[in-house]
Formats: structure tokens, sequence, C-alpha cells
């Protein structure tokens, strides 16, 4: 039985893990009554989600002590990045954990197993400076199978004062192209119609596979952009791999996340290639975690306010009709004024994101934050300018998204919405849920009869409102990519 929480990175490496284990012979269950092995994917960027594992551990003490005499006794693993921050800590504090493996470990899964099957504990948290599990193709566990995530590279080499990442997924490694290729062919085939590249900094992505490729001059970083690690040489960048994956299948969007901002200046062809590929989404996810210089400085993001505001003014000419901007920030980092927190409640207004992900600081240790600086803002004071942040993104995004009704999106259906058995539920290209009513529809290819849409199909839908999240409107017919595109 696995659980994931937290990123997008943690679901493609459920996968991953559940690829291997079952190679080794597991089987899988949804039930977790039925398991005798549970397994939890972690997350340990705030203090949050960890404290949500300690508590389903603490539910899966009282599991494990109700199971019947007869039956083998359940074992319980962490893995990921909690795994990884506390290591055998895990082991100690809870007696109950079994099996702790980082994210560089999830081929020792079924040995690791093997040993808590004898009754002792196991433990693998080795970091690797080349694991990028380039050679296990995912089982796909996403809902319904019509969108899927493709890990591209792991780990970063970013250091920002505030991130965890670093220290437990490792330094940053890309996956072969060719294998990534190969995988992206297989969803196609078995009908996945979105697929997201998975990175914790996709566009620095450098695959150095192929020998001829490895002395390419490294990219030079625009005006106001810097990094704390000198520029790599060598390997093909993300444009080609961008390229080559959006050609593998014209009815299968791209999107790809999470980009740097730093890493978008030079790679010019990349929004070239947004803008020219009908299947590339043209949303871009663009995080600023403050509006602040001072404050942008203090977490070593390697970029001014200024010069984050000239990209996204960049990236607006570069792919007129940009539908979606999306963004993440940090309410009350180390030293946060006022003043700051009010230059972050000005980018929001200035931006108008139609996407936001906001959280209030949580002082991780390991971090340069944790060493070098104080955590000093007041709880109180994070929980107001975090649901301030919240409300002026909210206010903005309603705008964004109110200059989209009586506008025609085309849509990818998930399946039923969850408020409305006679309401389907998708998104559109800039990532922005859409709900209308499931109705017959005329296919626009006028081949097929009329009919009810399926997850997977495309749809175009007459927007009729909007909110901060969610579009409504009226489907207008089934229809393809290509067509879609063809006909705009």
């Amino acid at each position: 039985y696995l659980e994931t929480y937290g990123c997008q990175m943690n679901v493609s490496d459920t996968d991953i893990a559940w690829a291997i284990l079952q190679k080794s012979g597991y089987a899988r269950t949804k039930e977790l009554d039925e398991a005798d092995v549970v397994l939890l994917v972690t997350c340990s960027v705030r203090e949050k989600a960890e404290q949500a594992i300690w508590n389903r551990l603490q539910h899966l003490k009282a599991l494990k002590a109700r199971r019947p005499q007869a039956r083998a006794p359940l074992r319980i693993g962490i893995l990921g990045c909690m795994a990884e921050r506390l290591k055998e800590e895990i082991l100690h504090r809870e007696k109950l954990v079994d099996v702790v493996a980082g994210p560089d470990a999830y081929r020792d899964l079924p040995r690791l197993l093997a040993v808590a099957e004898s009754g002792q504990q196991a433990a693998n948290v080795l970091l690797s400076l080349d694991e990028t599990y380039a050679d296990i193709l995912p089982v796909q566990t996403s809902a319904g199978g019509r969108t899927a995530f493709v890990s591209i590279m792991r780990g970063c080499d970013n250091m920002c004062s505030y991130c965890i990442v670093p220290f437990t997924r490792g330094r940053e490694r890309s996956r072969p192209i060719a294998s990534i290729l190969q995988e992206v062919r297989m969803l196609s085939d078995q009908g996945v119609k979105e697929v997201t590249l998975l990175g914790q900094n996709v566009n620095s992505f450098r695959d150095l596979s192929e020998v001829q490729f490895q002395s390419v001059a490294a990219p030079g970083l625009s005006r106001g952009f810097s990094t704390v690690y000198k520029a790599k040489q060598g390997g093909l960048r993300f444009s080609h791999l961008l390229d080559q994956v959006s050609r593998v299948d014209p009815e299968m969007r791209i999107r790809f996340t999470s980009p740097h901002p730093k890493d978008f200046p030079d790679e010019a062809s990349v929004l070239q290639l947004i803008q020219e590929r009908h299947n590339i989404c043209k949303q871009l996810h663009l995080p600023a975690q403050s509006g602040s210089t001072r404050v942008l400085e203090a977490m070593r993001r390697g970029y001014t306010r200024e010069a984050y505001l000239e990209l996204v003014h960049h990236v607006r000419d570069s792919i007129p009709g940009v539908l979606s901007l999306s963004s993440d920030f940090i309410a009350g980092f180390c030293g946060e004024t006022e003043e700051d927190h009010q230059q972050t409640v000005s980018l929001l207004r200035e931006v108008r994101y139609n996407v936001g992900f906001l959280f209030a600081y949580s002082m991780r240790q390991k971090t340069r934050a944790h060493h070098r600086l104080q955590d000093d803002v007041p709880a109180d004071v994070k929980k107001r300018r975090l649901e301030q942040l919240i409300a002026t993104f909210r206010e903005e995004a309603a705008r964004a998204n109110a200059a989209l009704v009586g506008q025609a999106q085309l849509v990818l259906v998930e399946g039923p919405s969850k408020r409305s058995a006679s309401e389907l539920c998708g998104r559109n290209d800039g990532n922005i849920k859409v709900i209308f009513p499931d109705t017959e529809l005329e296919d626009a290819a006028e081949c097929g009869a009329p009919g009810r849409a399926q997850p997977g199909d495309y749809v175009m839908v007459k927007v009729t409102s909007a909110s901060s999240q969610t579009l409504r409107g009226v489907p207008l017919c089934r229809t393809t990519l290509s067509r879609a595109a063809a006909s705009h």
C-alpha cells in the first residue's frame, strides 16, 4: 500500500518505487487493511508536511497493534525527502518504522524489505551523483490515466537559503533524452493525453550521455540574473528535449515544472517553441518567492525584483496570448519587514498570476537560513501576511480569469466534477480547471455520431463565468488538439 505526500516529484517517485517492487513480485492493494507493507512517500519542504507523516504513523501504530497473530507482521516504510532529512532518527523515534529509504535508494527497496521481514530495521539514505532511474519505466498510477508526470532530472544545485531540497534530493543530474522519449512514447501508446516534464529545476536540464555534445558551450545568463555555481558546459539542453518530446504525439499536451527564472533568459528557444508548437501549453510557472529585492537577496534567488519583472514582460511579449502564469511565494521569510511584504503584494497585483502556491516560511535544519539567519517574523505576523497574499492573489486571479469569459477554450476532459455527477471537469491550456455540463456533443470532424465526452477527449467549451480558481462554460463540440490549433 503506497501513500504519497508533497510535490508532483513524489507522485513520480511513487510510480518508480512501485515499478521496482512489482518486478520483485509484490502486488499492490488500494485497501490499507489488506496490506502487509505500507510505504509513505514523504515530503520535507515544510514542517507541516512532516507533521502529517508523524500523525499518520500514530494511526498506523494502532493498525499494527490490532493485526491478528495469524497474519504476517505489518511492515512500515518511510521513503523520500523526510527519510533523507531525518535518516536513522526515524527508526529510533518511531520503533514501528521498519524501513527508511531516501530518494536515491528505491532500487534497494526489495533488499530493505527482505531485511525487515527478518525482524530487523533497515535503512539506505545514500545520495547519488548519477542516479536518475533512467532504465525504469514507471508504472503510471494517476487518476484516469490520461495525464502523467515524467521525471527528467533529479536534485538541485541552486542552494536557495530557505530550501531543503539540495540536502534531501542531492545534486542536479539529468536523465538521458533517449530514455525520456521512450517513456513519453510508451505513455502515448497507453492513451495518455498530457505529460508534465518534472524536475526541481527543469530548465537547467543537461543530457551529458552523448559524447558529441559534451563540449557545447555553457549558456549565459541575462542581465540581472546570477547563480552560486559556475555555468555548466556541455550536454543537450532543455530546449532540445522540449522540441523532441513535443514531436512524439501531436495530440498530447506537454507541460513542464518547475523552472527557475534565471535559466529562462538565455533559453529564448524554449519560449519560441512554446509559441510555435500547438501541443506545448501556453502556461509558465515562474516562481518568484518574494517581491522584495532585499528578501530575494537573503533567499539567494539570484535576481532582483526588476530582473524578474523584465522576464515576465519578455515572456508576455515573446508568447502573445500566454494564457497563464503561475508562481510560488513565501510569506514571512527571515528579516522580512512590512515594507518587504507590501512589495510582494504589489508584485502579485502587477503580474496578475492565474495560479499561485503560497506558504508561510518554515525554517528547515541544514539550510543556509538555519545556519546564518534568524527566523524572526512572529507566527501570527506570518499568518496575517500569508492571508493578505492569498486574498490579493485570488482577487487578481479572478480578474485574469474573468477576461476569458465569452471565449472558447479547449479543455482536456479528466472526468466527472467532484460536486456534481451531471457535470464534467477538465483543464484548459493554461492549467485552469473548467467545469461544464455532461451532455451529448457533436464531433467537430463530423465523422462520429453525437456522444458524451469521455476522459481523455478534447472539448471546445465557451466560458460563461469565472472565479479565482475555476471557469464554467457550455460545451460546443468534441475536437482534437491539432484541429483546434488549425482553426485558431
